[in-house]
């Protein structure tokens, strides 16, 4: 029997790196509402929370594999206290390597224009080049951890570039786009899986619209899309799959101009996946 574990608060997991961190009940609460989206990617499986006692106590004796929207210590440390065998979760290694290779400053050389920032007079520097940046937190998700600069740092921007480099070692700072669609690639186990076409706010996600992988490679055909795709699996192919095998997807930003950028890569499922998949049984 398979688990599909749904853990929305992955990314805040991820952040602490402690598997004794805590989430907010709001995502505990969405985990346990919405588990029905591992559903669509794995309809075999029982698919519940972590949180979710009662059904895992039920299942435990008849494990063979067990699947996380994303794998992180927070997530291993429940399921080994709810009684599912180790032998089936990762090791600590392998969440380590997750966890690193989700910090943003592994995608930086798919980034142009970006840099790691890791003082005040460094952010400052770049802001006499350029007026207008997005600060980000190398461990972050679902729109934390954003900071949108206009020419000139704030009392606020500088306590938290500060006590973010001491946290993540590190600011991440990305020039501000004219920023026309967000469109991802998605991949499972190395393979292409497809695209996935989405909205979001303020960096904050809000849907994806149900496009076909045609439909959207025909209507960003103008654009560097294809170009990008095939500099990002290259990158990829030398880079991550020895390392790691799971769901990933990358966040790409389409601009006004027609040029496309690396905006992220998340290392566990995502909501493409299941938009993606939902698509594909609606085809048959």
């Amino acid at each position: 029997m398979r688990l599909c574990v749904f853990n929305p608060e992955h990314d805040l997991c991820l952040a602490k790196g402690r598997w004794n961190y805590v989430p907010p009940q709001s995502a505990v609460e969405f985990a346990r509402r919405d588990a029905s989206l591992m559903q669509v990617l794995y309809p075999d499986a029982v698919c519940c929370s972590v949180y979710d006692n009662s059904q895992l106590s039920i299942i435990n004796s008849q494990l063979d594999e067990v699947v996380a929207w994303g794998w992180d210590a927070v997530v291993k440390h429940e399921l080994l206290k709810r009684g599912v065998p180790e032998s089936l979760l990762p090791s600590d290694e392998e969440i380590n390597t997750i966890r690193e290779l989700q910090h943003r400053s592994t995608v930086l050389p798919l980034q142009e224009g970006c840099h790691a920032v890791h003082s005040i007079e460094e952010m400052e520097s770049l802001l006499r080049e350029r007026e207008h940046w997005v600060m980000k937190a190398p461990w972050s998700g679902a729109g934390r951890g954003l900071r949108w600069v206009h020419g000139a740092l704030t009392s606020i921007d500088r306590d938290w570039l500060v006590k973010t480099v001491e946290g993540q070692r590190c600011v991440i700072a990305e020039p501000r786009r004219d920023v026309v669609a967000d469109v991802a690639l998605e991949y499972v186990v190395g393979g292409f899986m497809g695209y996935s076409y989405f909205k979001t706010g303020s960096g904050v996600y809000k849907e994806n619209i149900m496009w076909p992988d045609e439909e959207i490679a025909n209507h960003f055909g103008h654009t560097d899309l294809q170009v990008v795709r095939e500099r990002v699996e290259r990158w990829l192919e030398g880079n991550v799959w020895s390392r790691y095998r799971g769901p990933l997807g990358v966040d790409l930003m389409v601009c006004q101009d027609g040029s496309v950028h690396v905006a992220e890569m998340n290392f566990r499922h995502t909501m493409g996946m299941v938009a993606h998949e939902q698509l594909r049984v609606k085809k048959l």
